[in-house]
């Protein structure tokens, strides 16, 4: 059996024609025509007026802060288990990341940690959908108390919250299509909002603040170069008409793992709870804490059997980037769930073109590592 990999994409003819297309035509005066059609399709997608096709998730990130007027002094507010990308811009817009704990059944932000974290000086809160699962975005939203959200959603595009889609919740909704999710664009990022005023602020700082219309190259002020190619736009325009079918692939890939180890005693998969749909980027397991196995343990005995995996996040707070700042130190006292959940989990094997079978192996042998 062929290695088995934990993450890739679903690439058809239609994305190969599409992105032949572009290659061929996308220049001159139809330069934009692939990213117009694919923003308005986004737009469509999730019923919002704005949306802003982008070089990467962090990018996204990095422009909601920037337009909402976060900067130094002030504090956001992330999960402490996620990946880096969602802190990092903070950092770079000057102001100080402040680590709360997670829900132990959604592994989300949880709303209580918020509470317990908001200060005068919270500008903002960064929600994850973490692996394609939702927080309890209404007690986010009340916890929050006003304080607008950035809600990351790079990894759970088609899951949802009470019917409504993932990334439309708070101030702004932003997304990856890294070549390793579910819609990608080999690299890629989008912002979506439903304020006209950050929707401009952002066209500006994207473009080296040049104002949306600016033929003399008259920068109006100190921008970033946050754009994303043509022919990313065509692969994602044909992932984007694709969505259901691939959101459709990666629940029957969860199906094929809970049927063969959801009853499993000491195992716990990735939650649904009643309310909401997970997407299911990452199938993740979580052993039990007394069975004594880590994921370092995990990782190494199915990377043996040619099955690649990754480790559930490290707690943002333990990190070398970040463990000895004051907040750091702070939440490392503080996020008991975090630091209790991230030693014991492994991320399968989640790829878009697995098999059946594929998966029956791998199910197989971390049957054995119970043994």
């Amino acid at each position: 059996m062929s290695r088995i990999p934990v993450a890739g994409p679903w690439i058809t003819q239609k994305e190969i024609d599409l992105v032949a297309d572009a290659a061929k035509n996308a220049w001159y005066g139809n330069a934009g025509a692939y990213h117009e059609r694919l923003e308005r399709a986004f737009r469509e997608h999730f019923e919002l007026p704005f949306a802003v096709l982008l070089p990467s998730c962090t990018s996204a990130i990095h422009l909601a802060l920037l337009g909402l007027g976060v900067g130094p002094g002030d504090e956001v507010i992330v999960p402490d288990l996620t990946w880096i990308a969602t802190s990092a811009p903070v950092s770079y817009v000057g102001a100080t990341p402040v680590f709360a704990d997670v829900d132990p059944v959604t592994w989300c932000l949880s709303a209580s940690a918020v509470a317990e974290c908001l200060t005068e000086r919270t500008r903002a809160i960064i929600p994850v959908d973490l692996y394609g699962g939702m927080p309890d975005m209404d007690a986010l939203s009340t916890a929050a108390n006003g304080v607008p959200l950035v809600e990351d959603a790079a990894e759970a595009i088609g899951s949802e919250f009470r019917e409504r889609k993932a990334g439309t919740f708070g101030e702004a909704g932003v997304f990856s299509f890294h070549g390793s999710k579910t819609l990608t664009t080999g690299e890629g990022g989008l912002l979506v909002t439903r304020s006209a005023a950050l929707f401009e602020r952002v066209q500006v700082l994207r473009d080296h603040g040049r104002r949306p219309g600016d033929t003399n190259f008259f920068n109006a002020e100190v921008g970033q170069k946050y754009k994303m190619s043509a022919l990313q736009a065509a692969l994602g325009l044909a992932q984007l008409e694709r969505l259901d079918e691939l959101i459709d692939r990666k629940r029957q890939i969860f199906g094929w793992y809970r049927d063969r180890l959801g009853g499993v005693p000491g195992l716990t998969l990735n939650a649904e709870p009643a309310g909401t749909k997970n997407s299911y980027w990452m199938v993740t397991v979580l052993f039990d804490e007394r069975l004594g196995i880590a994921k370092e343990r995990a990782i190494a005995a199915l990377g043996a059997r040619e099955i690649d995996t990754r480790p559930f996040f490290h707690p943002l707070s333990s990190l070398p980037a970040y463990r000895e700042s004051a907040q750091a130190r702070a939440a490392q006292a503080r996020n008991r769930v975090s630091y209790a959940l991230s030693p014991r989990g492994v991320n399968l094997p989640s790829a878009l073109n697995l098999t059946e079978a594929q998966v029956e192996f791998v199910c197989a042998e971390v049957r054995a590592l119970l043994r």
